[in-house]
Protein backbone atom coordinates (compact mmCIF):
# COMPACT_ATOMS: atom_id res chain seq x y z
CA UNK A 1 0.00 0.00 0.00
CA UNK A 2 1.07 3.66 -1.03
CA UNK A 3 1.90 5.25 2.14
CA UNK A 4 0.43 8.73 1.81
CA UNK A 5 -2.57 10.72 0.84
CA UNK A 6 -2.12 14.47 -0.36
CA UNK A 7 -4.37 17.52 -0.49
CA UNK A 8 -4.29 20.79 -2.00
CA UNK A 9 -6.13 23.14 0.39
CA UNK A 10 -6.99 26.22 -1.98
CA UNK A 11 -8.26 29.04 0.07
CA UNK A 12 -9.32 32.43 0.30
CA UNK A 13 -6.06 34.00 0.89
CA UNK A 14 -3.26 31.09 0.74
CA UNK A 15 -3.13 27.86 -1.33
CA UNK A 16 -1.54 25.09 1.03
CA UNK A 17 -0.37 21.23 -0.02
CA UNK A 18 -0.64 18.55 2.52
CA UNK A 19 0.13 15.25 3.26
CA UNK A 20 -1.54 13.25 5.58
CA UNK A 21 -0.88 9.22 6.92
CA UNK A 22 -3.18 6.65 7.45
CA UNK A 23 -3.91 7.86 11.18
CA UNK A 24 -4.80 11.56 9.53
CA UNK A 25 -1.45 13.28 11.02
CA UNK A 26 0.12 16.28 9.05
CA UNK A 27 3.15 14.40 8.06
CA UNK A 28 3.91 17.84 5.77
CA UNK A 29 2.65 20.97 5.13
CA UNK A 30 3.85 24.08 2.63
CA UNK A 31 1.34 26.87 2.29
CA UNK A 32 1.81 30.69 0.24
CA UNK A 33 -0.02 33.49 0.49
CA UNK A 34 -1.79 34.65 -2.97
CA UNK A 35 -2.32 38.79 -3.22
CA UNK A 36 -6.08 39.91 -2.81
CA UNK A 37 -7.23 42.51 -5.77
CA UNK A 38 -9.54 45.22 -4.91
CA UNK A 39 -10.62 47.51 -8.32
CA UNK A 40 -13.30 49.17 -6.76
CA UNK A 41 -14.84 49.48 -3.44
CA UNK A 42 -16.95 45.82 -3.33
CA UNK A 43 -14.82 44.26 -5.79
CA UNK A 44 -12.25 41.36 -4.56
CA UNK A 45 -10.60 39.37 -7.54
CA UNK A 46 -7.89 36.85 -7.89
CA UNK A 47 -4.97 35.89 -10.34
CA UNK A 48 -5.75 32.59 -11.19
CA UNK A 49 -2.59 32.32 -13.06
CA UNK A 50 -0.62 32.85 -9.79
CA UNK A 51 -3.05 30.46 -7.82
CA UNK A 52 -2.01 27.66 -9.99
CA UNK A 53 1.68 28.38 -9.79
CA UNK A 54 1.28 28.36 -6.01
CA UNK A 55 -0.13 24.95 -6.21
CA UNK A 56 2.75 23.90 -8.16
CA UNK A 57 5.36 25.44 -5.42
CA UNK A 58 3.42 23.77 -2.38
CA UNK A 59 3.03 20.53 -3.87
CA UNK A 60 6.93 20.46 -4.35
CA UNK A 61 7.40 22.23 -1.35
CA UNK A 62 5.65 19.69 0.74
CA UNK A 63 6.88 16.69 -0.90
CA UNK A 64 10.26 17.69 -0.64
CA UNK A 65 9.42 18.43 3.07
CA UNK A 66 8.21 15.21 3.75
CA UNK A 67 11.51 13.74 1.91
CA UNK A 68 9.15 11.73 -0.20
CA UNK A 69 7.97 11.66 -3.96
CA UNK A 70 4.57 11.27 -6.33
CA UNK A 71 4.84 7.64 -6.24
CA UNK A 72 4.49 7.62 -2.22
CA UNK A 73 1.19 9.05 -2.43
CA UNK A 74 -1.83 6.64 -2.70
CA UNK A 75 -3.97 10.03 -4.13
CA UNK A 76 -4.42 13.29 -3.53
CA UNK A 77 -7.70 15.64 -3.01
CA UNK A 78 -8.79 19.17 -3.93
CA UNK A 79 -10.63 21.51 -0.92
CA UNK A 80 -11.14 24.71 -2.36
CA UNK A 81 -13.22 28.28 -1.79
CA UNK A 82 -16.20 27.60 -3.16
CA UNK A 83 -17.90 30.43 -5.06
CA UNK A 84 -14.74 32.17 -6.55
CA UNK A 85 -15.32 32.20 -10.32
CA UNK A 86 -12.71 31.89 -13.21
CA UNK A 87 -13.35 31.59 -16.61
CA UNK A 88 -10.80 30.62 -18.97
CA UNK A 89 -9.31 29.59 -22.83
CA UNK A 90 -9.50 25.80 -23.12
CA UNK A 91 -6.44 25.93 -25.79
CA UNK A 92 -4.05 28.22 -24.06
CA UNK A 93 -5.41 27.71 -20.20
CA UNK A 94 -5.44 31.55 -20.00
CA UNK A 95 -8.08 33.23 -17.76
CA UNK A 96 -9.88 35.91 -19.88
CA UNK A 97 -10.36 37.86 -16.71
CA UNK A 98 -9.63 37.43 -13.04
CA UNK A 99 -10.96 35.34 -10.90
CA UNK A 100 -14.49 37.02 -9.15
CA UNK A 101 -14.00 35.96 -5.76
CA UNK A 102 -16.71 34.98 -3.46
CA UNK A 103 -16.84 37.99 -1.21
CA UNK A 104 -17.23 40.09 -4.48
CA UNK A 105 -20.25 42.26 -4.46
CA UNK A 106 -20.55 43.56 -7.73
CA UNK A 107 -23.73 41.35 -9.11
CA UNK A 108 -26.03 42.59 -6.85
CA UNK A 109 -28.32 44.48 -9.37
CA UNK A 110 -28.08 41.24 -10.93
CA UNK A 111 -28.96 39.31 -8.05
CA UNK A 112 -31.75 42.06 -7.27
CA UNK A 113 -33.18 41.77 -11.16
CA UNK A 114 -33.39 37.35 -10.82
CA UNK A 115 -35.42 37.97 -7.80
CA UNK A 116 -37.92 41.02 -8.65
CA UNK A 117 -38.20 38.82 -12.12
CA UNK A 118 -38.51 35.18 -10.77
CA UNK A 119 -39.19 35.50 -7.25
CA UNK A 120 -36.35 34.48 -4.69
CA UNK A 121 -37.80 31.38 -3.62
CA UNK A 122 -37.69 30.25 -7.73
CA UNK A 123 -34.50 29.86 -7.34
CA UNK A 124 -34.71 28.52 -3.65
CA UNK A 125 -36.81 25.71 -4.75
CA UNK A 126 -34.77 24.20 -7.23
CA UNK A 127 -31.44 25.03 -6.13
CA UNK A 128 -31.85 25.36 -2.45
CA UNK A 129 -30.33 29.09 -2.43
CA UNK A 130 -31.61 32.43 -3.34
CA UNK A 131 -30.31 34.79 -5.34
CA UNK A 132 -27.10 36.53 -4.12
CA UNK A 133 -23.82 37.89 -4.79
CA UNK A 134 -22.31 35.02 -2.74
CA UNK A 135 -23.07 32.21 -5.59
CA UNK A 136 -20.74 32.20 -8.76
CA UNK A 137 -23.51 31.92 -11.08
CA UNK A 138 -24.29 35.48 -11.56
CA UNK A 139 -20.49 36.06 -11.16
CA UNK A 140 -20.39 34.33 -14.30
CA UNK A 141 -23.35 36.26 -16.08
CA UNK A 142 -21.20 39.54 -15.64
CA UNK A 143 -17.89 37.61 -17.08
CA UNK A 144 -20.10 36.91 -20.25
CA UNK A 145 -21.53 40.04 -20.31
CA UNK A 146 -18.19 42.31 -19.88
CA UNK A 147 -15.22 40.67 -21.13
CA UNK A 148 -14.98 41.13 -24.83
CA UNK A 149 -16.43 38.24 -27.22
CA UNK A 150 -16.65 36.09 -24.04
CA UNK A 151 -19.98 34.76 -24.86
CA UNK A 152 -19.58 34.02 -28.37
CA UNK A 153 -16.49 31.77 -27.22
CA UNK A 154 -18.25 30.48 -24.60
CA UNK A 155 -21.01 29.60 -26.74
CA UNK A 156 -19.09 27.35 -29.38
CA UNK A 157 -17.17 25.76 -26.84
CA UNK A 158 -13.85 27.62 -26.55
CA UNK A 159 -13.64 29.09 -23.22
CA UNK A 160 -14.35 26.98 -19.83
CA UNK A 161 -16.42 28.04 -16.51
CA UNK A 162 -15.29 27.00 -13.09
CA UNK A 163 -14.99 27.62 -9.44
CA UNK A 164 -11.34 26.94 -7.95
CA UNK A 165 -11.55 23.16 -7.48
CA UNK A 166 -12.45 22.99 -11.38
CA UNK A 167 -9.33 25.53 -12.09
CA UNK A 168 -7.42 23.39 -10.31
CA UNK A 169 -8.14 19.70 -11.29
CA UNK A 170 -8.63 20.93 -15.41
CA UNK A 171 -4.88 21.99 -14.87
CA UNK A 172 -3.63 18.82 -12.21
CA UNK A 173 -4.79 16.73 -14.97
CA UNK A 174 -3.02 17.66 -18.19
CA UNK A 175 -4.86 21.22 -18.64
CA UNK A 176 -5.28 22.44 -22.62
CA UNK A 177 -3.67 18.33 -23.43
CA UNK A 178 -7.00 17.07 -22.07
CA UNK A 179 -7.55 18.02 -18.14
CA UNK A 180 -10.66 16.95 -16.42
CA UNK A 181 -13.07 20.09 -16.62
CA UNK A 182 -15.25 18.50 -13.94
CA UNK A 183 -16.77 20.00 -10.63
CA UNK A 184 -17.87 18.03 -7.76
CA UNK A 185 -21.95 18.32 -6.36
CA UNK A 186 -21.17 20.53 -3.02
CA UNK A 187 -19.59 22.91 -5.50
CA UNK A 188 -21.96 22.75 -8.51
CA UNK A 189 -24.32 23.72 -5.66
CA UNK A 190 -22.75 27.10 -4.99
CA UNK A 191 -23.43 28.07 -8.63
CA UNK A 192 -27.09 28.93 -8.42
CA UNK A 193 -27.48 27.10 -11.00
CA UNK A 194 -27.59 23.21 -9.90
CA UNK A 195 -30.77 21.39 -9.60
CA UNK A 196 -30.85 19.93 -5.90
CA UNK A 197 -32.82 16.78 -6.50
CA UNK A 198 -30.94 15.33 -9.78
CA UNK A 199 -27.91 16.73 -9.41
CA UNK A 200 -27.57 18.26 -12.36
CA UNK A 201 -27.07 21.71 -14.28
CA UNK A 202 -30.86 23.38 -14.57
CA UNK A 203 -31.93 23.72 -17.90
CA UNK A 204 -34.73 26.38 -17.19
CA UNK A 205 -32.42 28.05 -14.86
CA UNK A 206 -29.60 28.10 -17.19
CA UNK A 207 -32.16 30.10 -19.66
CA UNK A 208 -33.44 32.41 -17.21
CA UNK A 209 -29.66 33.43 -16.71
CA UNK A 210 -28.22 32.94 -19.98
CA UNK A 211 -25.82 30.96 -19.85
CA UNK A 212 -24.44 28.59 -22.39
CA UNK A 213 -24.22 24.88 -21.29
CA UNK A 214 -20.84 24.74 -23.23
CA UNK A 215 -18.87 26.74 -20.63
CA UNK A 216 -20.01 24.11 -17.55
CA UNK A 217 -17.75 21.40 -16.19
CA UNK A 218 -19.46 17.63 -15.80
CA UNK A 219 -20.64 17.42 -11.92
CA UNK A 220 -19.50 14.06 -10.52
CA UNK A 221 -19.00 12.62 -6.83
CA UNK A 222 -16.94 14.47 -3.98
CA UNK A 223 -14.95 10.65 -3.90
CA UNK A 224 -14.38 9.53 -7.58
CA UNK A 225 -11.22 8.80 -9.71
CA UNK A 226 -11.49 12.15 -11.79
CA UNK A 227 -8.00 11.55 -13.84
CA UNK A 228 -4.44 10.86 -13.35
CA UNK A 229 -2.02 14.39 -11.93
CA UNK A 230 1.07 15.18 -14.42
CA UNK A 231 4.08 17.76 -13.42
CA UNK A 232 4.91 17.06 -9.63
CA UNK A 233 2.39 14.82 -8.75
CA UNK A 234 2.94 12.99 -12.19
CA UNK A 235 0.73 10.03 -11.75
CA UNK A 236 -0.97 10.13 -8.29
CA UNK A 237 -5.03 9.74 -8.90
CA UNK A 238 -6.73 12.48 -8.27
CA UNK A 239 -9.77 11.41 -6.61
CA UNK A 240 -11.24 13.80 -4.17
CA UNK A 241 -13.02 17.11 -4.59
CA UNK A 242 -15.48 19.21 -1.76
CA UNK A 243 -16.23 22.50 -1.25
CA UNK A 244 -14.16 23.99 1.36
CA UNK A 245 -16.72 23.88 3.82
CA UNK A 246 -18.02 20.51 2.79
CA UNK A 247 -14.58 19.29 3.14
CA UNK A 248 -13.97 20.48 6.76
CA UNK A 249 -17.77 18.70 7.52
CA UNK A 250 -15.77 15.70 5.99
CA UNK A 251 -12.54 16.02 7.81
CA UNK A 252 -14.39 16.46 11.59
CA UNK A 253 -16.21 13.12 10.72
CA UNK A 254 -19.53 14.79 10.76
CA UNK A 255 -21.35 11.73 8.82
CA UNK A 256 -24.26 11.67 11.16
CA UNK A 257 -27.38 13.70 11.00
CA UNK A 258 -27.54 15.91 13.57
CA UNK A 259 -23.46 16.57 14.13
CA UNK A 260 -22.30 20.18 13.14
CA UNK A 261 -19.37 21.68 12.61
CA UNK A 262 -18.28 25.40 12.31
CA UNK A 263 -14.94 26.83 10.54
CA UNK A 264 -13.16 30.05 11.80
CA UNK A 265 -11.79 31.20 8.78
CA UNK A 266 -11.77 34.64 6.78
CA UNK A 267 -15.59 34.06 7.70
CA UNK A 268 -17.37 31.75 9.14
CA UNK A 269 -19.41 28.50 7.99
CA UNK A 270 -21.18 26.66 10.22
CA UNK A 271 -22.67 23.47 9.02
CA UNK A 272 -25.13 20.39 9.72
CA UNK A 273 -25.27 16.98 8.11
CA UNK A 274 -29.20 16.69 7.98
CA UNK A 275 -29.11 12.88 6.37
CA UNK A 276 -30.21 11.67 2.84
CA UNK A 277 -32.76 14.28 2.56
CA UNK A 278 -32.24 18.02 1.67
CA UNK A 279 -34.05 20.37 4.60
CA UNK A 280 -35.81 23.45 3.15
CA UNK A 281 -35.09 26.47 5.68
CA UNK A 282 -37.46 29.09 6.25
CA UNK A 283 -35.01 30.99 9.11
CA UNK A 284 -32.06 32.28 6.20
CA UNK A 285 -30.12 28.67 5.86
CA UNK A 286 -29.02 27.50 3.01
CA UNK A 287 -29.50 23.90 1.73
CA UNK A 288 -26.95 21.67 -0.28
CA UNK A 289 -25.14 18.39 -0.60
CA UNK A 290 -22.87 17.42 2.13
CA UNK A 291 -20.91 15.02 0.29
CA UNK A 292 -21.10 12.04 -2.22
CA UNK A 293 -19.30 9.20 -2.31
CA UNK A 294 -19.12 7.43 -5.55
CA UNK A 295 -22.26 6.11 -6.34
CA UNK A 296 -23.67 6.03 -2.67
CA UNK A 297 -26.40 8.48 -1.95
CA UNK A 298 -26.08 11.63 -1.21
CA UNK A 299 -25.81 13.01 2.20
CA UNK A 300 -27.15 17.03 2.63
CA UNK A 301 -26.54 19.93 4.90
CA UNK A 302 -27.88 23.01 6.03
CA UNK A 303 -25.35 25.82 6.02
CA UNK A 304 -24.87 29.12 7.75
CA UNK A 305 -22.19 31.36 5.94
CA UNK A 306 -21.12 34.51 7.30
CA UNK A 307 -19.53 36.52 5.56
CA UNK A 308 -16.37 38.23 7.97
CA UNK A 309 -15.24 37.18 10.87
CA UNK A 310 -11.36 36.46 10.61
CA UNK A 311 -11.69 39.36 7.99
CA UNK A 312 -12.25 42.02 10.81
CA UNK A 313 -8.93 41.05 12.69
CA UNK A 314 -7.37 41.56 9.54
CA UNK A 315 -9.26 44.70 8.80
CA UNK A 316 -7.69 46.10 12.69
CA UNK A 317 -5.14 44.98 11.65
CA UNK A 318 -4.61 46.49 8.03
CA UNK A 319 -6.40 49.51 7.97
CA UNK A 320 -6.95 50.77 11.80
CA UNK A 321 -3.01 49.49 12.88
CA UNK A 322 -4.62 48.53 16.04
CA UNK A 323 -2.73 45.15 16.27
CA UNK A 324 0.66 44.27 14.20
CA UNK A 325 -0.18 40.95 13.60
CA UNK A 326 -3.74 38.72 13.80
CA UNK A 327 -2.30 36.99 16.96
CA UNK A 328 -1.43 39.80 19.02
CA UNK A 329 -5.78 40.24 19.35
CA UNK A 330 -6.24 37.70 21.83
CA UNK A 331 -4.34 39.64 24.24
CA UNK A 332 -5.31 42.98 23.18
CA UNK A 333 -8.58 41.83 23.70
CA UNK A 334 -7.86 40.19 27.28
CA UNK A 335 -6.78 43.69 28.70
CA UNK A 336 -10.06 44.79 29.57
CA UNK A 337 -12.50 42.86 31.35
CA UNK A 338 -15.45 43.38 28.94
CA UNK A 339 -16.22 44.46 26.30
CA UNK A 340 -17.27 48.13 27.76
CA UNK A 341 -20.37 48.14 25.94
CA UNK A 342 -19.13 48.06 22.40
CA UNK A 343 -20.13 46.04 19.85
CA UNK A 344 -18.67 45.77 16.32
CA UNK A 345 -20.93 44.32 13.66
CA UNK A 346 -18.31 43.71 10.55
CA UNK A 347 -20.92 43.74 7.50
CA UNK A 348 -18.23 44.99 5.07
CA UNK A 349 -19.53 42.74 2.51
CA UNK A 350 -23.70 42.74 3.52
CA UNK A 351 -24.94 40.08 6.31
CA UNK A 352 -24.88 36.65 4.51
CA UNK A 353 -27.11 34.13 6.96
CA UNK A 354 -29.45 34.62 8.32
CA UNK A 355 -30.17 37.94 6.85
CA UNK A 356 -29.18 37.73 3.57
CA UNK A 357 -28.89 41.77 3.58
CA UNK A 358 -26.56 42.97 0.81
CA UNK A 359 -27.37 46.38 1.66
CA UNK A 360 -26.29 46.10 5.43
CA UNK A 361 -22.82 47.92 6.42
CA UNK A 362 -20.99 47.56 9.46
CA UNK A 363 -21.39 49.77 12.24
CA UNK A 364 -19.63 50.11 16.04
CA UNK A 365 -21.55 51.19 18.53
CA UNK A 366 -21.53 51.82 22.37
CA UNK A 367 -18.51 54.21 22.22
CA UNK A 368 -17.88 56.13 25.29
CA UNK A 369 -14.49 58.10 26.14
CA UNK A 370 -13.93 54.87 28.41
CA UNK A 371 -13.75 52.80 25.26
CA UNK A 372 -10.15 51.88 24.22
CA UNK A 373 -8.44 49.02 21.45
CA UNK A 374 -8.85 46.33 23.94
CA UNK A 375 -12.99 47.19 24.01
CA UNK A 376 -12.56 47.03 20.18
CA UNK A 377 -10.44 44.20 19.95
CA UNK A 378 -12.81 42.18 22.22
CA UNK A 379 -15.90 43.81 20.46
CA UNK A 380 -14.30 41.97 16.94
CA UNK A 381 -13.85 38.70 18.71
CA UNK A 382 -17.27 38.57 20.26
CA UNK A 383 -18.84 39.40 16.81
CA UNK A 384 -17.58 36.30 15.54
CA UNK A 385 -19.46 34.42 18.44
CA UNK A 386 -22.66 36.08 18.64
CA UNK A 387 -23.13 35.56 14.50
CA UNK A 388 -22.59 32.03 15.02
CA UNK A 389 -25.37 32.46 18.00
CA UNK A 390 -27.39 33.74 15.26
CA UNK A 391 -26.63 30.72 12.86
CA UNK A 392 -27.37 28.01 15.68
CA UNK A 393 -30.57 29.49 16.65
CA UNK A 394 -31.87 29.52 12.77
CA UNK A 395 -30.56 25.64 12.57
CA UNK A 396 -32.63 24.57 15.61
CA UNK A 397 -36.01 26.70 14.41
CA UNK A 398 -35.36 24.46 11.33
CA UNK A 399 -34.65 20.87 12.39
CA UNK A 400 -35.71 21.03 15.96
CA UNK A 401 -31.67 19.78 16.85
CA UNK A 402 -29.99 20.74 20.00
CA UNK A 403 -26.13 20.94 18.86
CA UNK A 404 -24.93 20.14 21.87
CA UNK A 405 -21.60 19.99 21.07
CA UNK A 406 -19.84 21.88 18.35
CA UNK A 407 -16.88 21.15 16.69
CA UNK A 408 -14.81 23.45 15.56
CA UNK A 409 -11.69 23.97 13.28
CA UNK A 410 -10.42 26.95 11.14
CA UNK A 411 -7.12 29.21 12.28
CA UNK A 412 -9.01 31.25 15.21
CA UNK A 413 -10.08 28.11 16.98
CA UNK A 414 -6.14 28.75 18.42
CA UNK A 415 -7.81 31.78 20.09
CA UNK A 416 -8.66 30.64 23.56
CA UNK A 417 -10.79 33.54 24.55
CA UNK A 418 -12.89 33.74 21.72
CA UNK A 419 -13.56 29.79 22.15
CA UNK A 420 -14.82 30.26 25.83
CA UNK A 421 -16.92 33.00 24.40
CA UNK A 422 -18.39 30.90 22.02
CA UNK A 423 -19.20 28.13 24.51
CA UNK A 424 -20.92 30.77 26.82
CA UNK A 425 -22.74 32.41 24.04
CA UNK A 426 -24.18 28.81 22.73
CA UNK A 427 -24.77 27.49 25.80
CA UNK A 428 -23.06 24.31 24.46
CA UNK A 429 -20.08 22.56 24.52
CA UNK A 430 -17.18 23.37 22.12
CA UNK A 431 -14.80 20.83 20.85
CA UNK A 432 -11.75 20.94 19.06
CA UNK A 433 -10.05 18.68 17.39
CA UNK A 434 -6.09 17.43 17.81
CA UNK A 435 -5.75 17.60 13.80
CA UNK A 436 -7.41 21.21 13.49
CA UNK A 437 -6.51 21.46 9.43
CA UNK A 438 -9.54 19.85 8.70
CA UNK A 439 -10.32 21.56 5.31
CA UNK A 440 -7.29 19.54 3.85
CA UNK A 441 -7.69 16.05 5.81
CA UNK A 442 -11.36 15.80 4.50
CA UNK A 443 -10.32 16.45 0.82
CA UNK A 444 -7.40 13.71 1.28
CA UNK A 445 -10.02 11.66 3.16
CA UNK A 446 -12.18 11.92 0.09
CA UNK A 447 -9.82 11.30 -2.41
CA UNK A 448 -8.27 7.80 -0.17
CA UNK A 449 -11.80 6.42 -0.12
CA UNK A 450 -12.17 6.83 -3.79
CA UNK A 451 -8.83 4.63 -3.87
CA UNK A 452 -9.44 2.05 -1.49
CA UNK A 453 -6.91 4.17 0.92
CA UNK A 454 -9.05 3.74 3.99
CA UNK A 455 -12.12 0.98 3.46
CA UNK A 456 -14.97 3.26 5.05
CA UNK A 457 -16.16 5.77 7.17
CA UNK A 458 -15.53 4.08 10.48
CA UNK A 459 -11.94 4.21 9.66
CA UNK A 460 -12.01 8.08 9.43
CA UNK A 461 -14.59 8.08 12.41
CA UNK A 462 -11.49 6.47 14.61
CA UNK A 463 -9.16 8.90 13.53
CA UNK A 464 -11.04 12.23 14.94
CA UNK A 465 -9.11 12.74 18.25
CA UNK A 466 -9.95 15.42 21.01
CA UNK A 467 -7.55 18.44 21.57
CA UNK A 468 -9.34 20.92 23.02
CA UNK A 469 -13.06 20.94 25.18
CA UNK A 470 -14.66 24.53 26.38
CA UNK A 471 -17.46 24.32 28.92
CA UNK A 472 -19.97 27.27 29.12
CA UNK A 473 -19.28 29.13 32.13
CA UNK A 474 -22.03 32.41 31.06
CA UNK A 475 -25.50 32.47 33.70
CA UNK A 476 -28.42 32.01 30.97
CA UNK A 477 -29.43 35.91 32.35
CA UNK A 478 -26.21 37.77 31.19
CA UNK A 479 -26.23 35.45 27.90
CA UNK A 480 -29.48 36.47 26.71
CA UNK A 481 -29.12 40.02 27.84
CA UNK A 482 -25.96 40.46 26.09
CA UNK A 483 -27.66 38.77 22.78
CA UNK A 484 -30.42 41.35 22.97
CA UNK A 485 -27.68 44.14 22.73
CA UNK A 486 -25.80 42.49 19.83
CA UNK A 487 -29.34 42.06 18.20
CA UNK A 488 -29.64 46.08 18.58
CA UNK A 489 -26.19 46.86 17.23
CA UNK A 490 -27.11 44.42 14.17
CA UNK A 491 -30.53 46.54 12.88
CA UNK A 492 -28.27 49.50 13.14
CA UNK A 493 -26.65 47.85 9.78
CA UNK A 494 -29.45 47.83 7.74
CA UNK A 495 -30.51 50.26 4.73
Amino acid sequence: MKRYVGAIDQGTTSTRFMVFDHTGTVVAAKQKEHRQVFPQPGWVEHDATEIWQDVLEVAEGALGEAGIGARDLAAVGVANQRETTVLWDRWDGRPVHHAIVWQDTRTDRTCAELAASFGPEHFRARTGLPPATYFSGPKLMWLLERVPGARRRAESGDLLFGTMDSWCIWNLTGGPKGGAHVTDLTNASRTLMMDLAQACWDDEILRLMDVPKPVLPAIVPSSALYGEAVGPLSGVPVAGCLGDQQAALFGQACFSPGEAKNTYGTGNFLLLNTGLSPVSSRYGLLTGPAYKIGDQPTVFMLEGPIAVTGASVQWLRDNLGVISSAAEVEDLAASVEDNGGVYFVPAFSGLFAPYWRNDARGVICGLTRFARAGHLARAALEAVAWQTREVVDAMKADTGAQLPVLKVDGGMVANELLMQFQADVLGATVVRPAVTETTALGAAYAAGLAVGYWPGLDDLRANWRLGRRWEPSMGPEQRERQYAAWKRAVAKTFD
